[in-house]
């Protein structure tokens, strides 16, 4: 069995403009923080487009149809669609192919090509609520391969948990109705968005949310793990595993203020592969999030990945 990794080189050519922290310089970091030969046995594969019917499992058909007819042509430059969302003429395909590889990633797992997979796509999805995006997302990725888990496989009880400095509200929304949809966050509060409080619970307790403090740390991320978010998923029992992948809660990252290190992506990883295998075989997809410090993001999903492959 193996660790597949899912990307696309269309995921490079969405362009929000010049400075933007959501930059192509993110893929690049993770290839080459990658290419080291001891992830010579990771599976490389290419990413393919979702069927609008697949991201229409989160996102009502006419936005998938709006988004996609706003892509600008070539020439044309950007447009924005709100302060920190903004597409250029290579964001349609990237939007796809990023969704599609966590739909793909899902059936491989699914099949018994491996035990889980990382998808190494931008533009990230979790702040993309079912209606609009939002904060550098598009199409909510890790909600489409939940719901393509369920509509495609069977399966029902489907968990994300979330370890991006910035709280998934489109996540949230897309999952609060569903008491088979599960899913927690350890995010930074006071940070955007502004949602995440410990009191968001969802329909039937089904969101976790554990809101960090300003200047946290290893202490207080693991503490949250444990008391709060690995309990509650152990209860749910889930079907399958989705990881929301951000690495932004990273010392060195500009954006935030949290102060996490390689140490606690590999000791956080491995608590929620242990969990997979205790409820769902094992069956596990990581997606990537943030994480804007280019070489603290390369080593933290080296180290990500390490640990997804070991055994």
């Amino acid at each position: 069995m193996t660790t597949l990794l899912f990307s696309h080189s269309a995921c490079e050519d969405h362009i929000p403009d010049i400075g933007h922290p959501e930059s192509p310089v993110r893929l690049k970091a993770i290839r080459e923080a990658l290419s080291a030969s001891e992830f010579d046995a990771l599976e490389r594969r290419e990413a393919p487009r979702a069927e609008e019917s697949q991201i229409a499992l989160v996102h009502p058909g006419d936005y998938v149809a709006n988004i996609l007819q706003a892509v600008p042509s070539d020439g044309e430059g950007e447009r924005a669609l709100d302060a920190d969302t903004i597409l250029s003429p290579g964001s349609g395909e990237a939007a796809l192919r990023a969704a599609g590889a966590v739909v793909a990633a899902v059936d491989a797992v699914m099949a018994g090509e491996a035990d889980n997979a990382f998808c190494a796509v931008r533009p990230p999805g979790h702040h993309a609520e079912p209606d609009h995006a939002m904060g550098f997302c598009v199409f909510n990725n890790v909600a489409v391969g939940a719901l393509h888990a369920r509509a495609a496989h069977g399966l029902h009880r489907i968990a994300v948990v979330d370890f991006d400095v910035h709280h998934g509200n489109g996540t949230q929304a897309a999952f609060w109705s569903d008491p088979d949809l599960f899913y927690a966050s350890t995010h930074q509060m006071p940070l955007y968005p502004g949602t995440g409080a410990a009191r968001e619970r969802g329909v039937n307790a089904n969101i976790v949310n554990v809101p960090l403090p300003p200047g946290g740390g290893s202490e207080e991320f693991r503490q949250g793990m444990r008391d709060n978010i690995v309990p509650a998923l152990t209860s749910f029992q889930p079907e399958f595993l989705f990881i929301s992948a951000g690495f932004d809660a990273h010392a060195e990252d500009p954006l935030a203020g949290l102060n996490f290190t390689e140490d606690d992506y590999v000791w956080a990883t491995q608590q929620l592969m242990a969990l997979a295998r205790n409820s769902c075989g094992g069956r596990l997809v990581s997606v990537l999030e943030g994480g804007y410090n280019p070489a603290a993001l390369g080593r933290s999903v080296a180290a990500h990945v390490r640990t997804l492959m070991a055994r």
